[in-house]
């Protein structure tokens, strides 16, 4: 499900703020949008087009501008700019906090908060944990794990063995994400990301064992906190009465978020070895990536052009 707000207390312990001046409301008051503004034409007057619940950043332009400005206008400029309901002042670069913020700010309250990074990296960083913690969201029952670079979801019925596969993967050099439950967030209109939930985080469960911590058994190298999300893979039991796809020239996709991710259906049977075939699975889809089908290309050789008919 989508979250629409988070907390500004939230902000503020992530990014290690001062606060400068406090409303007394840090604690329950919510961030909505994940943009923020540096408000240059605002503090000029101007303010077509403006949103006033975005996070405002006062960096060196927007603290010389007032800084030239007399005592009377500069008390203006801010308390137009505070009197919109903004949610928060953020001042970087650990420049003076002005007397005429403090007073429209208390007037108002309205949080000040300050840092000493600079202001583009600092409004670039906000952005992007913005748009993590605001983006659109849903668990799945599944296995997230990372190979070769590669961000595969394997999902499939319960007991059908993602756990086990998982494990193997790890054994091989590969890394986990997340076991069981996969928190998956669309940060963007191309980009899934999947993570573990907190309670879970590098644990794995194997039925006739129990839970294992994978980070404790094979080291802090076979975990990775998140992942993008760039294959799926469905495993199911094996039906001898239907037709699996045996060229690969299938172009199967699953849908999560509204977006659709390229996958593959792997039946599961006895005697195969699951963690060998999803890394060359994972292999095969990068080397797809890459302009390279090695089913196609046997098509054109048998079927000069690639028409099969």
């Amino acid at each position: 499900m989508p979250y629409s707000s988070i907390f500004l207390s939230q902000i503020v312990e992530h990014f290690e703020l001062e606060v400068v001046y406090d409303s007394g409301d840090i604690e329950e008051r919510r961030i909505t949008v994940a943009d923020v503004t540096r408000p240059g034409l605002q503090l000029a007057g101007y303010y077509d087009h403006f949103g006033p619940d975005r996070l405002q950043i006062v960096g060196n332009m927007e603290h010389a501008f007032l800084c030239n400005l007399t005592s009377e206008d500069r008390k203006k400029s801010i308390s137009t700019l505070f009197e919109k309901d903004i949610p928060a002042l953020i001042i970087t670069r650990n420049h003076e906090v002005q007397t005429e913020i403090l007073e429209a700010a208390e007037e108002t309250k309205t949080p000040v908060l300050r840092t000493a990074e600079a202001t583009s990296d600092f409004s670039s960083e906000l952005i992007k944990y913005l748009k993590m913690e605001l983006a659109p969201r849903v668990s799945m029952h599944g296995v997230l794990v990372e190979v070769n670079g590669e961000g595969i979801l394997i999902l499939g019925e319960s007991g059908v063995g993602k756990s086990e596969t998982a494990l193997e993967i790890v054994k091989r050099g590969h890394r986990l994400i997340a076991d069981d439950q996969v928190e998956i967030r669309k940060v963007s209109e191309t980009t899934l990301v999947g993570k573990a939930p907190d309670v879970i985080k590098h644990l794995i469960e194997i039925r006739g064992i129990g839970i294992m911590d994978v980070k404790e058994l094979y080291g802090v190298s076979s975990v990775k906190p998140q992942e993008s999300i760039d294959f799926v893979i469905n495993l199911e039991m094996w039906d001898e009465n239907k037709t699996y796809d045996r060229m690969g020239l299938n172009e199967e996709t699953t849908e999560i978020l509204g977006l659709k991710v390229p996958s593959i259906t792997i039946p599961v049977g006895p005697g195969r070895n699951l963690a060998i075939i999803v890394e060359a699975a994972a292999i095969n889809y990068r080397v797809k990536k890459m302009g390279f089908n090695a089913a196609q290309d046997l098509v054109n050789r048998v079927f000069p052009g690639g028409n099969l008919s």
